[in-house]
């Protein structure tokens, strides 16, 4: 039944009358969750055996990094708090909760001289907690906070930190295993790469647009893979769980029917996507990246391509390590040829060779990054569905940032519905879509953002002493949807 709560919010805002809506009912074994991550949410950042990671250094060293002086010490508070945050997820009614383990919290420095007891019971009472309430645990291994020991050791762009990652991926799997069923090693490397490899703005902060992003991203695919092989050959038959990536894009379609304008945004769907899909699932880089970035490697001056060549080895290794599609999808963009830019400085950017941008009819968030295109997930999904035809396809994160976490946040509710319906016309077009996980459960620290972007159903109030919980409107109406399974009023 509908909470006397839910039943006035829709009247109030609408929300029951959805004439351009999906009318069609969820899947039966359809799953809904939400997402948030270690150092976004947990706090304790030396506390319980702890170690440093990369993210800590990067704030303690220049408080102006974070727009509100934010960091990640204390945040929402989760390492003390958790059990407040289980409760909160078994009220709205979740299928999964996707959380993300520190690194430093298990191994303090990244290696395995020592395991960390204090923190594997923090993780083993929170999986457990979320099981004994009908909560299936998603851990990501790796949510942007690498140990900063490993980071001084050049962190993504050592081939080592590969053998490192592994490492402590078979410790997670040993002492978490037995209650997890679903795993995610890496979330969104490309992001990790190009925000943190190739600009100041997020840690470690390199400006290595050129060069470091490309070897960056060559590590975390054998990081993942990795991850994969050891769960495969080692863990596999006797916990019978399955294990993927976390993938990033927002959709990217021709802004014209002309011929250039098409083949632009299938560059921009292979450079944001398939940088990383097509390792994974045709095992090399996608043939554009290799060609256009060994062609201007070459005009450059330099002797070989700045992205590195995958062996036959690495190709057979990384190839195939996959038991789901996970992607996180925000937004969509048009994507315009660009007349050849000239060779100018060696870039990311200046390697995909084209013009990306919103439509300024598409609804604004806070974020000058993300518009609300709700096709979006549909074509991505499809665009999915036809390049690499997974077996199963998991959208792991999807959201809409507000600056204020206002509690009346009709505009996140739209955005949801919208997202949602297309991701049940993509189920109706025969992409196997399994589940959605929101981000995010709270208002979390966003990076570099601090907490001038909110996200979370739930507002967090970070000036009081409890750091006080209060559901947002969002939150009763995505409760209300996982009790109908519908986006209107009555559904097929």
């Amino acid at each position: 039944m509908l909470t006397l709560r839910v039943f006035l919010l829709c009247l109030t805002f609408n929300w029951c009358h959805g004439a351009d809506l999906s009318n069609k009912f969820f899947p039966k074994n359809f799953q809904f969750g939400l997402s948030t991550s270690a150092y976004q949410i947990e706090g304790g950042w030396n506390e319980g055996g702890k170690g440093e990671s990369m993210w800590d250094r990067y704030f303690h060293e220049n408080t102006s990094r974070s727009l509100d002086g934010y960091n990640g010490d204390v945040t929402c508070d989760s390492y003390h708090r958790w059990e407040e945050d289980v409760q909160i997820l078994k009220d709205i009614g979740v299928d999964v909760y996707r959380f993300s383990i520190a690194w430093t919290r298990i191994l303090p420095d990244g290696t395995t001289k020592h395991i960390n007891q204090e923190g594997v019971n923090y993780y083993l009472n929170l999986i457990k907690a979320l099981r004994d309430n009908n909560i299936e645990p998603l851990p990501t291994l790796y949510h942007w906070d690498l140990p900063q020991h490993l980071s001084e050791l050049g962190g993504w762009l050592n081939p080592q930190i590969a053998t490192y990652f592994g490492d402590y991926a078979r410790i997670c799997y040993q002492m978490f295993g037995e209650h997890v069923k679903r795993w995610l090693t890496i979330n969104e490397p490309k992001s990790t790469c190009l925000i943190g490899y190739g600009s100041i703005n997020n840690a470690p902060g390199l400006e290595l647009i050129g060069d470091g992003i490309y070897q960056c991203a060559y590590v975390q695919l054998l990081a993942h893979a990795k991850a994969y092989r050891i769960y495969d050959e080692e863990f596999r038959n006797s916990q019978g769980g399955v294990v993927s990536i976390a993938l990033d894009h927002p959709w990217s379609e021709p802004y014209s029917d002309s011929p250039l304008d098409v083949e632009a945004a299938n560059i921009e769907n292979q450079f944001g996507l398939g940088w990383y899909a097509h390792p994974i699932y045709h095992g090399n880089w996608p043939q554009p990246m290799i060609e256009r970035i060994g062609n201007r490697s070459l005009l450059e001056g330099y002797t070989f391509s700045r992205l590195p060549v995958l062996s036959n080895e690495d190709v057979e290794y990384i190839k195939g390590t996959h038991d789901y599609f996970a992607i996180n999808i925000y937004t969509g963009y048009y994507t315009q040829h660009i007349d050849d830019y000239g060779v100018g400085e060696p870039s990311y950017w200046l390697d995909k060779g084209n013009n990306v941008f919103s439509d300024p009819s598409w609804p604004k968030s806070s974020s000058d990054w993300l518009t609300s295109y709700p096709e979006a997930m549909r074509k991505l999904l499809n665009w999915i569905k036809v390049e690499y035809n997974p077996a199963e396809v998991m959208v792991t994160e999807n959201g809409w940032p507000d600056s204020t976490g206002t509690l009346e946040d009709q505009e996140r509710i739209t955005y949801m519905q919208g997202y949602l319906s297309n991701l049940l016309d993509a189920i109706d077009d025969g992409v196997n879509v399994i589940g959605y996980l929101h981000w995010s459960l709270l208002d979390v620290l966003e990076w570099n953002a601090g907490h001038t972007q909110r996200l979370g159903l739930v507002h967090v109030d970070f000036e009081s002493a409890n750091l006080t919980r209060t559901w947002k409107n969002s939150a009763y109406w995505y409760q209300n949807l996982l009790t109908t399974r519908c986006l209107v009023d009555n559904c097929q």
